[in-house]
């Protein structure tokens, strides 16, 4: 916390609770999406993937070990909002990206590259920076007040235009794009998440409120704002398990964390007014701290695909347009990349200084071995 004259005073003891559960929070969140992701793996190898639709991951055990642990940080995370502001609380979950794409690296194999690792010293640099220029939470004594703040025009706004874009992407462009563009996915995990912290943030004032002393369940405000968090988080739940399941982990933790974050913190300084009794320093500190996470982020996700040493760490095209295809089964994963290598080869046949004689037997035998897969798929089948 720094004072209007630039010099810092130290952290309220409100915001360093909500800094620990925080930081707890990204510990348990990290490692969730890697013990969910393997869950989803057994749950596919036996039945109808959550990407194309199905369930039988509630059937598979490890799921539900990441569930439980995701649920145990995003109890955390809910303990953190009644304490620390959103502009605090928010950009912490950084973190848990670093934790997950650690483990990812490790546990399922998704190589991380050296750049990846700059990214998470970014995100950690980033992290600070915000922590220690992180406005107080502002003093409120009943639910009531929360619910004033979120029946103002501008938040009104705001919410209206969130969920109008959810339903378009929903209705529109999941059915499109949804296994191929992991925008998708994302965009609705974000925009209902924003609005899902909001809610979270004012039933953690009124839960806090309430075990200090003053009653706040007598309230009809309360249970609305309870509703709309069991309804955003069910429709977070479901998005993210078909984003996970169709697209790299390494990928989705960081995309879905940039826009999560930065909508978040849209809405908390419509709604909470976060900056007001703030000066320009800090503001503009708070947002340079913020940029540092998201440089670290787009590190991470841009040279997701890359390992270190592969051609001088530079990728051949054939191998990062097959890195970038979204996931499906092995033998239509084996055909979509010959017919990728077959087309990438043709067009560089004119420009190859290689022998007419020796591209044009390569061409052949790629396309011989087209249809001998197919054959052995059948007979496997």
């Amino acid at each position: 916390m720094v004072d209007s004259g630039g010099s810092y005073k130290g952290m309220s003891s409100d915001n360093v609770k909500g800094l620990v559960l925080a930081l707890s929070s990204s510990l348990f969140i990290g490692a969730s999406f890697i013990v969910k992701k393997k869950g989803l793996k057994r749950a596919g190898a036996s039945g109808l993937r959550a990407g194309s639709g199905g369930y039988s991951y509630l059937l598979e055990p490890l799921w539900w070990i990441g569930m439980i642990t995701m649920i145990v940080g995003e109890i955390a995370n809910f303990a953190a909002y009644a304490f620390a502001p959103a502009i605090l609380v928010t950009p912490l979950g950084a973190l848990s990206i670093i934790i997950s794409a650690s483990l990812a690296h490790i546990i399922l194999h998704e190589k991380l590259h050296t750049f990846g690792i700059l990214g998470c010293a970014l995100c950690i640099v980033g992290s600070v920076t915000i922590v220690l220029h992180a406005p107080q939470e502002r003093d409120i004594d009943s639910v009531l007040e929360v619910w004033n703040l979120a029946t103002e025009p501008a938040f009104l706004f705001y919410a209206a235009g969130v969920v109008g874009a959810a339903i378009l992407l929903i209705v529109q462009f999941v059915p499109l794009y949804g296994k191929s563009h992991v925008m998708v996915y994302i965009g609705v995990c974000s925009l209902i998440g924003s609005l899902s912290v909001m809610s979270v943030k004012a039933l953690g004032i009124a839960l806090k409120l309430t075990f200090s002393g003053t009653n706040q369940l007598g309230y009809p405000q309360t249970w609305v704002f309870t509703v709309i968090v069991l309804m955003c988080i069910l429709t977070q739940m479901n998005y993210l398990n078909k984003a996970l399941d169709t697209f790299n982990t390494a990928v989705v933790s960081p995309i879905y964390y940039v826009m999560f974050t930065s909508l978040t913190i849209l809405a908390s300084i419509i709604m909470f007014k976060d900056w007001d009794g703030q000066n320009g320093t800090q503001i503009m500190t708070e947002l340079c701290g913020f940029v540092t996470i998201l440089s670290g982020t787009f590190l991470l996700h841009t040279t997701a695909d890359m390992v270190d040493g592969e051609s001088k760490g530079n990728l051949s095209s054939e191998n990062h347009l097959l890195l970038r295809l979204p996931k499906h089964s092995e033998d239509s994963k084996g055909f979509a990349q010959e017919g990728i290598i077959l087309s990438l080869r043709r067009q560089e046949s004119a420009k190859s200084p290689r022998p007419a004689r020796q591209i044009k037997q390569q061409e052949e035998d790629l396309e011989a071995a087209v249809p001998l897969r197919r054959q052995e798929s059948s007979s496997r089948s």
